[in-house]
């Protein structure tokens, strides 16, 4: 029997693609103007950039030590130092919110609209134009040998349709595979990140609900070694280090610091070694003390180096009737839960897809795309070359998105949205106003309680009297069921 078009294959291969083809990469967060004028860089770790305030010009360091004495002391901050921490505020929590976007289908003609900025269409451009080109000059020979006779020939150009038929089916599984792989490890790597941020709010509580035992230097230290991690983790599973202009500029001042972290670039004939050099003034370098800072830079390992001196700092805090072994060993784990995040993204950036399936994949996509219009120009004529650029799309657009998410730390994830929340949800009391309003639960001096008692019943505006009386009636029916019982 002979079979036709690959119509049913074809259309159930694109269907596929669509399927799994999901937006493109998160896009960026929006980098808004403080009051001042001023912009914060565009660098990736280069999250605040000078050591001076926004506003008054005054260095973070005296700012962070001004929050710290009047939290201590129970006064009030100054009208500069309270609009410094209100425009340092707002930039954090500029950061912190999110920016998802996510889209329905009635945002359809919006994406069209935008489609020539697709970052997977600009990412796969080559493949895409080489196929259409190709399919369009196959499709135009074939036409011009029906045209001028040569029949014979034009149908030995015809593959038929059931080659690609039986193809269509095992390229697709090629690409649901590759395509699924990657998105665990997306899928892996946010998690992983999920409870990075709900280990250092942990922390964060523990030390303010035991601030007493604990100290309220110890506190700040610990603070401030949490609010540095997720930094340093950013920094060493994608490196970002000053370029040489930037270093040329800061080489002369105190500020430059060379991290112990060579890498090694091969060039033709040799291998050379490049530096890495940060900006103290940058974050999270401007979080600890020089003594501090250099033991750190001197680490290959840096957020472990953080991991291990908060499990000192945790081993330090002395035993009282309310701060036993308990307590320490729930901090000591939660530091065990910081280091094994450091693992799991490790793994995740260090571990690819088998390089022979990424390639066997690559192969058969690029083969059968390439034969696709022999099978299809004797139905489809001159439009053989447009279908078969959108089916390339479509197929290497798929194959590209698994590359993209297969490492979620190289853009899929906004590592910078995710850090800058966890310093907003940590530094409370420190020197981030934000952060503040979260410790205000700790803190109940302008608190009665005689204020409950003030609240009134416990059904809202939003409880009806025909619901207020059919949950009276379920509980009366709950205390008999329970009197019965006993």
């Amino acid at each position: 029997m002979k079979i036709t078009m690959p119509s049913n294959n074809l259309a159930l291969l694109c269907i596929t693609a669509l399927s799994i083809s999901s937006s493109n990469a998160f896009a960026p967060s929006s980098f808004l103007q403080s009051s001042s004028g001023r912009i914060p860089s565009s660098s990736s770790l280069s999250y605040l950039t000078n050591d001076e305030d926004i506003l008054t010009g005054r260095p973070i360091d005296q700012l962070s030590s001004s929050m710290y004495s009047i939290n201590a002391s129970g006064g009030s901050l100054s009208n500069s130092d309270s609009n410094a921490l209100s425009a340092l505020d707002a930039e954090m929590d500029t950061f912190a919110s999110p920016n998802d976007k996510r889209y329905s289908a009635s945002d359809w003609l919006h994406n069209i609209r935008n489609f020539h900025n697709s970052s997977i269409l600009n990412q796969i451009r080559q493949p895409v134009g080489v196929i259409t080109l190709w399919s369009t000059l196959v499709s135009v020979i074939y036409k011009v040998c029906m045209n001028r006779g040569c029949e014979v020939w034009a149908k030995k150009m015809c593959l038929g349709s059931t080659p690609h038929s039986f193809i269509a089916s095992t390229i697709g599984l090629l690409l649901v595979f590759r395509t699924n792989s990657a998105y665990q490890k997306f899928r892996e790597g946010r998690k992983t990140w999920e409870k990075l941020l709900n280990t250092a709010r942990d922390i964060t509580r523990m030390t303010s609900v035991y601030e007493r035992e604990v100290t309220p230097r110890r506190k700040q230290r610990i603070q401030r070694l949490l609010a540095a991690f997720p930094y340093l983790l950013h920094h060493h599973i994608q490196p970002r280090c000053l370029d040489h202009t930037q270093c040329e500029a800061l080489m002369n001042t105190p500020h430059a610091l060379l991290l112990n972290e060579p890498r090694s670039e091969r060039k033709q004939s040799h291998t050379q070694t490049r530096e890495c050099w940060v900006d103290k003034r940058s974050l999270p370098w401007c979080l600890l003390p020089d003594s501090v800072l250099h033991k750190c830079a001197q680490s290959h390992n840096r957020p472990l180096w953080v991991a291990d001196r908060l499990s000192l700092e945790f081993a330090e805090i002395r035993y009282t009737d309310n701060f036993t072994s308990r307590e320490r060993l729930d901090l000591l784990k939660s530091a065990s839960k910081l280091s094994e995040c450091i693992g799991n993204c490790e793994r995740i950036h260090q571990t690819a897809v088998p390089l022979n399936y990424a390639r066997h994949a690559l192969r058969s996509l690029t083969l059968w795309s390439f034969t696709l219009p022999f099978g299809l120009m004797d139905k489809l004529g001159l439009l053989t070359g447009p279908v078969v650029g959108m089916v390339a799309w479509l197929m290497f657009g798929v194959y590209q998105i698994g590359h993209t998410i297969e490492d979620p730390f190289q853009g899929s994830l906004r590592l910078t949205d995710m850090c800058n929340g966890i310093y907003r949800d940590v530094m409370y009391g420190d020197r981030n106003q934000a952060g503040m309003r979260r410790e205000s639960a700790f803190r109940k001096s302008d608190e009665r309680d005689e204020d409950w008692d003030s609240v009134g019943g416990a059904f809202g505006l939003g409880w009806t009297v025909k619901a207020k009386e059919e949950m009276e009636i379920y509980n009366e029916q709950l205390v008999l069921v329970s009197q019965i019982e006993s």
